[in-house]
């Protein structure tokens, strides 16, 4: 029963919420492992599960070393999924509705210091096409904030460069106008000039970054170069994509921009999660205050 109440709620995402396959996906896969963690009868029959059962299984995986973002996606699949089943009719009680906040699984996010963005930044190979390419896209993913999704959908009827603005869509195919500045708008124009053109093989798919074959770049990809380049950088391996994200937003703070505008920039649609980097600006105040403050 469970299961096809499950199947029931990502059609339900997909098609009225307008929400991308990937993070349909990634709803199901959080429901199938509390639908494995249920008793069969719970499973039969999921009107008998109860408010402290959520609690245990979001418990365990934290318990279990799931990262504390991995367990703050679990507890939104699970509230959205339960309001779903009450405001179908479904079940008659919405046993996610008092669940704590995400907020109180999130960790802080990891990013990088300008110093060391400038030295990830410098790390490619500006000899070689693959090094001009891959400078290229770690700066516009700097500049301008993206998600790995966003930097290897873009397209070439996105660039606005003259303009000083790209056209990226974003999560639930919304689209959002970034600023580029004038260096980084400089490096797409050489890649686009100089490097592009080399890559390209056979019918032009349109998308901006291209791989050695001509095709667009995968997220697996952008993933491997990077871990290649933060090794070169002498930075962490563990480095992601979403840390240069995470980077942007914070310099941004830390550089007194409005929180909202970071907002609009990010492509956030409630500010709350963008407050997280409010949190992460009080920590490097701190820091600065225990260091040099003479009575910290």
């Amino acid at each position: 029963m469970i299961e096809r109440y499950i199947t029931m709620f990502c059609q339900a995402m997909q098609a009225e919420r307008g929400l991308s396959p990937e993070t349909v996906k990634a709803y199901r896969y959080d429901l199938e492992a509390f639908r494995k963690a249920l008793d069969e009868a719970d499973q039969q029959d999921p009107s008998r599960i109860r408010r402290d059962q959520l609690t245990r299984f979001l418990l365990n995986s934290r318990n279990e070393g799931l990262k504390p973002s991995s367990v703050a996606r679990r507890l939104v699949s699970l509230k959205m999924f339960f309001r779903f089943l009450n405001a179908e009719g479904m079940l008659k009680q919405d046993v996610g509705e008092s669940l704590d906040s995400p907020k109180l699984w999130r960790q802080l996010p990891e990013m990088l210091s300008p110093e060391q963005i400038d030295r990830l930044l410098k790390a490619p190979d500006p000899s070689t096409p693959h090094g001009q390419r891959d400078r290229c896209l770690l700066e516009l993913m700097y500049a301008c904030g993206l998600r790995v999704s966003e930097l290897v959908t873009l397209r070439l009827d996105s660039l606005h460069l003259d303009d000083g603005y790209i056209r990226v869509t974003g999560k639930g195919r919304k689209e959002r106008l970034i600023p580029i500045a004038r260096p980084t708008a400089r490096h797409v124009e050489q890649y686009l000039d100089s490097v592009r053109p080399q890559l390209l093989a056979g019918a032009d798919p349109g998308t901006l970054f291209l791989s050695v074959r001509g095709r667009p770049l995968t997220r697996a990809r952008i993933w491997q170069i990077l871990k290649a380049l933060a090794v070169k950088a002498n930075l962490p391996q563990d480095l992601h994509p979403h840390t240069l994200r995470h980077s942007f937003a914070s310099h941004l703070l830390s550089r007194g921009a409005p929180l909202r505008s970071i907002q609009e920039m990010l492509g956030h649609a409630d500010i709350s999660t963008t407050q997280i980097y409010t949190h992460v600006d009080q920590q490097r105040l701190q820091r600065i205050h225990q260091q040099f403050h003479p009575r910290a």
